[in-house]
This record gives structure tokens, C-alpha cells and sequence, in this order.
């Protein structure tokens, strides 16, 4: 599937294995994708730290981590925003999961997931959860200005392992 007005790389499908790469979180850390390799992993695209909807969704994901830890999930959040507004996002919002930094170059995560907005500058709303072996089995991109539904991430996490 490729998005109108984003780049040219199609969004991964389920059952492919989901790009490698490694972003600096919030406090500067690398962190890569293959790292977690044994354990599932929630990767939500937003387009912008302090952004009403994007908030909505990361604070309804803080409140609810528990129900990823039960599936054995992590979540990482990434936008094209710098480590240092998502430090302050982070600690504004209370949110203890990982934020990442799509920032240099520009969007280039968010790129090879077929999510990133050239037009914009902006990551769309995109959520890929991968099982524990690296493969995607669940996708949703959503428009600009609607929200992504929590109860459809249970759904899926409720179908992986809990390895």
C-alpha cells in the first residue's frame, strides 16, 4: 500500500519483516529495532510532540501500558521532532516509553515505513506491530486528523506470542 502524498516506499504489509534502524530516544540513547528481537513491539508514527491528537493517542497508550506489558510489548513512539522537545514532551506528559527521534535526516525512519508526509514534513499516523521474530502483523496508517482506536492494538497483541 502506498500513501497519496508521501514517498515513494510502500508501507510494509503484515507478514514482511519490519526495517531495521536506530534513533536516538529522548535522552540521546540508541535505540534499535532489531534489540528487541524476542519480545513484541508496538511502533507508532505521530507527526508532532505537543500536538493535540497525537498527545491524545501517546497518553491513552501511558495509561494503558499495562496492557502492553501483558503481551509482552514495547512501545516505541517516533516522530521527526528533535530528542530535545521529545525529552520535554516526555516529561511534561509522563510518558515512560521510549519517544525516537526521526529528526536527521529528516523522517528517513518514517520514510522506509512508508509514513512520512514529504509535503508536510511530518510522519502520518502509522502503527506496525511486530512479533517477537521481527515480522509485522498488524498495520492501520491513519488520515491526517483522526485518531488511531487503542482497542484495535489490543486485538492484535492479543494474537502474538507472549514469548
Amino acid at each position: 500500500m502506498t500513501l497519496q502524498g508521501s514517498t515513494d516506499l510502500p508501507v510494509p504489509a503484515v507478514g514482511e519483516s519490519a526495517p531495521d534502524f536506530e534513533l536516538a530516544n529522548q535522552y540521546g540513547e540508541p535505540v534499535r529495532l532489531s534489540s528487541f528481537r524476542g519480545q513484541n513491539v508496538v511502533l507508532v508514527f505521530y507527526p508532532f510532540a505537543f500536538s493535540g491528537i497525537c498527545t491524545g493517542e501517546l497518553c491513552e497508550i501511558r495509561d494503558n501500558l499495562g496492557d502492553f506489558e501483558d503481551a509482552n510489548a514495547t512501545v516505541l513512539a517516533v516522530s521527526v521532532d528533535s530528542k530535545f522537545s521529545l525529552r520535554a514532551y516526555a516529561e511534561q506528559e509522563g510518558y515512560s516509553f521510549d519517544l525516537l527521534a526521526d529528526f536527521w535526516p529528516h523522517g528517513s525512519v518514517a520514510s522506509e515505513y512508508g509514513v512520512f508526509d514529504a509535503g508536510s514534513g511530518m510522519a502520518r499516523r502509522g502503527t506496525f506491530i511486530i512479533d517477537a521474530s521481527g515480522v509485522i502483523r498488524y498495520v492501520v496508517v491513519n488520515p491526517r486528523g483522526q485518531a488511531r482506536d487503542l482497542s484495535a492494538y489490543r486485538e492484535a497483541l492479543a494474537g502474538l506470542d507472549r514469548a
